[in-house]
């Protein structure tokens, strides 16, 4: 059986690298998906791929940073779809390079407004309609580094990551007796177009493979693995939980 059949779900940040990837997961798994995404070419072509195999889906642009955005999203959803039963609140950007002291105010704005506040907004949102639906699964999309630290200069990326996970937690026990599951998932360093493009521009392919006990990077396939059981009932005993997903880079 479909590990999410009947279900609807909601991808944050869809349009592209894990989030694509999850998103065609889930509908192979039999899940109607909502893509929600800044980038309007890229996430109408994942819901035409979803839909040329058969699936249901639906693209909403959405900036994450906004209660207005995050709000329409669910609200088309629901509007489309029905209900709501699971969200992956994946949308996220990284900053490195700069030390806490020359980090300047307005990247940190900047990435703290999408990767932290974003998750909260969504959740916001989200969380209102699993309680119509009697219950729900939420997967937030932490890393790693909201388990360890670096010294590449990622203050404001380690500090939202770290805060994803107080506030993962923080819901998982408002609304575990209501049914509503909400966990994270931590990778390390993922074979995305991003990674590749960060890896190639700074030559440390062989540093950044060495991180991971494994001796490799993870694939966008294993992080949608790893999210689509926590979306499923297969994980019906699992909230609150920060899974590492990782190739032991954090038990190092």
């Amino acid at each position: 059986m479909l590990k999410l059949h009947e279900k609807v779900a909601l991808v944050t940040g869809g349009s592209s690298g894990i989030g694509r990837t999850t998103a065609l997961l889930f509908a192979r798994e039999g899940a109607r998906v909502a893509i929600a995404s800044r980038r309007i070419d890229e996430g109408l072509a994942v819901v035409e791929e979803i839909r040329r195999a058969g699936g249901e889906a639906l693209f909403v642009k959405t900036d994450v940073s906004s209660a207005e955005d995050c709000a329409r999203m669910v609200a088309q959803t629901v509007h489309e779809f029905g209900r709501l039963d699971i969200a992956f609140n994946n949308a996220g950007v990284e900053a490195f390079g700069k030390a806490v002291a020359d980090t300047d105010e307005a990247s940190w704005d900047y990435v703290m407004n999408i990767n932290l506040k974003g998750m909260f907004l969504s959740m916001k949102y989200e969380i209102p309609e699993m309680l119509k639906a009697g219950s729900g699964a939420i997967v937030n999309m932490s890393s790693t580094y909201g388990l360890v630290a670096s010294a590449f200069g990622g203050c404001s990326y380690h500090a939202s990551k770290a805060g994803i996970l107080g506030l993962t937690k923080a819901a998982a026990l408002e609304y575990a007796k209501q049914n509503i599951r909400v966990n994270a998932i931590c990778p390390a360093f993922v074979a995305t177009a991003m990674v590749e493009k960060f890896l190639d521009e700074t030559g440390m392919t062989d540093q950044i493979k060495a991180f991971h006990p494994v001796g490799r990077l993870g694939t966008e396939q294993e992080i949608a693995e790893a999210v689509t059981f926590l979306a499923s009932d297969a994980s019906s005993f699992m909230t609150g939980t920060a899974l590492s997903v990782d190739g032991g880079m954090a038990a190092a």
